[in-house]
């Protein structure tokens, strides 16, 4: 089982952003990051899973770990009535980020994925490494 510990940065939404994730494989410990000038905090929490999942072998067991709710709920919940709904909004708007989701949706099917929530700046040690990781990112 591979765990990824995912987070996003930005200073000013929009602004400068950052995106980093701990890839946990047996006993390695793979950390990747990045950054863009011109972004949104939803889109770096969303960069993140997508970067980390490109770089293990298609088909693994993953367990992603993420404090966005917006990434959670997005891909486990929302999404489905999203492409139900033409990539619509309940409110007939466009997703937000729409690239981002469908790119994520497509990595989503190609492992078993079980993504979870964890608190921010709270107790969980990769969590709050992976946050200052993106951080850094976002001041690069």
């Amino acid at each position: 089982m591979i765990k990824i510990y995912t987070d996003g940065s930005c200073i000013g939404n929009p602004g400068k952003g950052g995106w980093a994730a701990i890839i946990l494989d047996d006993k390695k410990k793979t950390e990747i990051k990045g950054c863009k000038k011109d972004t949104t905090n939803n889109q770096m929490e969303l960069l993140a899973p997508i970067k980390a999942l490109k770089k293990i072998p298609k088909g693994s067991k993953v367990q992603i770990f993420t404090d966005s709710k917006y990434v959670k709920s997005g891909i486990t919940e929302w999404i489905h009535k999203w492409k139900k709904n033409g990539w619509k909004t309940a409110n007939k708007k466009e997703v937000s980020n729409k690239e981002l989701w469908t790119e994520l949706d497509l990595l989503n099917n190609e492992f078993e994925i079980s993504w979870n929530w964890v608190k921010a700046h709270s107790t969980n040690e990769l969590n709050n490494e992976v946050d200052l990781l993106a951080r850094y990112a976002a001041n690069l």
